[in-house]
């Protein structure tokens, strides 16, 4: 019996070459590059100094992009959508398995951090709160990458949506890790938080609202006001928990620039220009096809 050509991963479903999976799938080996040069430069500039821990910023680095891939996996949904790029959901699958690669490269150089020694690993992940969440991160991501294949969304069926929802919960517990392992550094965790915000929203008002799979641009406008706002209230409400800073103060160094562009302004930015994107590929899009009419 002989069998069809392989399916490499720059393939579309008909197994021909496509270039936008082509490029995305060399784009996301960049970010792990670029953390082993700078793991590479930051030893040979450090060496003979014992306090420094290179290896300490490459977990950081790792983590942190694992965040990132999963943010953006969550993204493809709603963008498709906007932009009117069907075509978009074929790197989803691509996006989301590149994070798990990374989550575990990401605990691997943790592993090697404690020197491999997996008994202090285990202690550790039970009595730090933010190792025990991320673990659990960990753990669910690999479910879904373990169940991502064709051959396991033909097992699972109409279950397999409903598993891989789960990857809500995990993107909020990683989150909650960041946000937690990043103590008073708290701009890029806020800036995350305030896109999956956004992320969620659009899911919950495309479930109500959306027409033929697509949310009205108005709508759209206003959950990015939402998801600035509350990203806003939220720094002010962890700096005055934290520190005991007027909320006020804070929101007003938020929106003035005062003290630099806050993650409320970032979210905001990220929010207006999906909007264009969207106005302008809306404007762009041919007109549908009139049906014929018969007498």
């Amino acid at each position: 019996m002989r069998s069809g050509p392989v399916k490499l991963p720059w393939n579309d479903y008909s197994r021909k070459l496509s270039p936008l999976k082509l490029i995305v799938f060399v784009s996301l080996f960049l970010p792990g590059m670029w953390a082993a040069i700078r793991f590479g430069l930051a030893q040979e500039a450090l060496s003979g100094i014992k306090e420094a821990r290179p290896i300490t910023e490459a977990i950081h680095q790792v983590g942190l992009w694992t965040i990132r891939l999963i943010l953006i996996a969550l993204a493809i949904t709603p963008l498709k959508a906007i932009l009117l790029w069907q075509r978009l959901i074929l790197v989803r699958r691509m996006v989301g398995v590149a994070a798990f690669a990374y989550i575990i490269l990401h605990f691997t150089l943790y592993i090697a951090d404690e020197n491999f020694n997996l008994v202090t690993v285990a202690s550790e992940i039970v009595k730090r709160t933010y190792l025990t969440i991320g673990f659990t991160a960990l753990v669910g991501l690999a479910t879904l990458a373990a169940t991502s294949t064709d051959k396991m969304v033909r097992r699972l069926g109409r279950k397999w949506q409903t598993l891989h929802r789960l990857v809500y919960l995990i993107c909020l517990l990683g989150l909650i890790h960041y946000s937690m392992q990043s103590k008073l550094e708290q701009w890029e965790p806020t800036i995350a938080d305030g896109i999956f915000v956004w992320l969620m929203g659009y899911r919950l008002l495309a479930w109500k609202f959306a027409v033929r799979g697509r949310l009205s641009l108005g709508w759209v406008a206003g959950l990015g006001v939402v998801a600035t706002v509350l990203t806003g209230l939220g720094e002010a409400l962890y700096f005055n928990i934290a520190f005991h800073v007027d909320p006020l103060r804070v929101l007003t160094a938020d929106f003035s620039l005062q003290t630099g562009v806050r993650p409320a302004v970032i979210v905001g930015a990220f929010s207006l220009v999906v909007l264009l994107a969207g106005a302008a590929r809306t404007k762009l899009a041919p007109p549908p096809k009139s049906r014929a009419r018969f007498a």
